[in-house]
């Protein structure tokens, strides 16, 4: 059996969904892949939903995590974008249909990759760079959040932030 333990996070929007690999083995911590799953504005929704849908499915099937990291939808100022945002995660929960899902807030995102409830967003980013040993801040944001998103299920894998509450 393999020692190296993969969890994928995916920041879901119905643009620009970021994802993010990242696995925990002898050496610690390793990004795997990150990067985005873009649909096009101007085609209809339905298949911007199937596009995110079968991308994640690839990637979940080409990575085999042993688990699966979403941020939970927050609401908004502008519940139209909540609602697109909303299915996008939808959409990802069911690509990832046979594997264990955790969803995160941003605010549990914060206080298990920083240890701060409030930590900025930059300072999200400069610990998964840390964290990760990345010679950058991943880019776009996207990516960022979805590399953090993977920690936190590792993270709570070997007990270091137990979960209070369950998810899915």
């Amino acid at each position: 059996m393999s020692s190296l333990r993969v969890a994928i996070g995916f920041d879901p929007g119905l643009a620009t969904t970021g994802y993010g690999v990242v696995c925990d083995g002898p050496g610690g911590w390793k990004a795997v892949a990150g990067g985005i799953i873009q649909t096009r504005a101007g085609t209809a929704r339905a298949e911007r939903l199937c596009t995110l849908h079968h991308e994640a499915q690839l990637l979940i099937e080409r990575h085999a995590p042993m688990g699966v990291a979403v941020e939970e939808v927050f609401f908004a100022t502008n519940a139209q974008t909540a609602m697109r945002t909303a299915e996008a995660r939808g959409v990802l929960l069911m690509a990832a249909q046979g594997v264990p899902v955790r969803g995160y807030t941003p605010l549990q995102v914060k206080k298990r990759v920083t240890g701060y409830g409030k930590a900025s967003k930059w300072q999200v980013q400069a610990m998964v760079q840390r964290l990760l040993n990345l010679a950058e801040i991943p880019r776009p944001d996207d990516v960022a959040d979805a590399l953090a998103l993977a920690l936190c299920y590792l993270l709570e894998e070997k007990g270091v932030c137990p979960r209070r509450d369950e998810y899915v």
